[in-house]
């Protein structure tokens, strides 16, 4: 019994570490709930591939968390500049999950309203997500850049956002890609960059994306900082 309880405890220690943690995994529960419940209400697995994307926008949150309790990794030019590579890498997925209000009405079975509140639950966790992620390492990245060029960070994280939303429901990439895919990846990237005019819908949705993610973030720092 205790060799159970015990990985059940450092469980529960992993996502429930504050507040904010434990707001998150209640409205995390809520959407795939909805994704549980329409499931057993229609009979099909419609909307089974959001799980998945709420975990892949979970992953860059836990390793921003993590690096939050871990001043050593933080703190270590060489060890956090590894961590920073990777998470720069998945840190889209957080935001990716916005793009799926384009399945809003191609599954018919449930009610709108009812898809609609899905859809908007997990595109609300993701946003939340990649926000206070990129939170975290703003707040990392203030101990090697000095707070009023903190900008040199965020600008360009949020850019690298936009693309990767764009890479990802457009060009159909993963994060993975960078491994299993590299040389494809890349071939796609340097078309959209040595073609801008060739692809100027795309770099028109990177800016808009990136602009609204900006003001979004912004937003929301300063309305944290006026009510606590």
């Amino acid at each position: 019994m205790k060799n159970i309880i015990k990985p059940i405890w450092q469980y529960r220690q992993l996502f429930l570490r504050s507040e904010v943690d434990k707001i998150l995994s209640l409205s995390m529960t809520f959407g795939v709930s909805l994704v549980a419940a329409r499931i057993i209400y229609t009979g099909e697995r419609d909307f089974l591939f959001m799980i998945w994307n709420l975990f892949l926008a979970y992953i860059p949150y836990f390793i921003s968390s993590w690096l939050t309790r871990t001043p050593s990794w933080a703190a270590y030019g060489k060890k956090f500049a590894l961590v920073f590579i990777g998470w720069i890498l998945i840190i889209p997925n957080s935001f990716y999950i916005l793009t799926d209000l384009f399945h809003l009405g191609g599954h018919p079975g449930a009610p709108l309203w009812f898809d609609l509140a899905l859809i908007v639950s997990f595109a609300w966790n993701g946003l939340l997500l990649g926000i206070l992620s990129v939170r975290h390492m703003e707040k990392i990245v203030e101990l090697y850049i000095p707070g009023k060029t903190v900008w040199l960070f965020l600008y360009p994280v949020m850019l690298l956002n936009a693309f990767g939303v764009y890479i990802g429901r457009y060009l159909r990439f993963n994060s993975w890609d960078v491994l299993t895919n590299p040389f494809g990846l890349l071939a796609d990237i340097a078309q959209l960059i040595w073609h801008p005019v060739q692809y100027r819908e795309a770099w028109a949705m990177v800016i808009c994306f990136t602009v609204l993610m900006l003001l979004v973030y912004t937003t929301l720092k300063k309305i944290s900082r006026m009510i606590w």
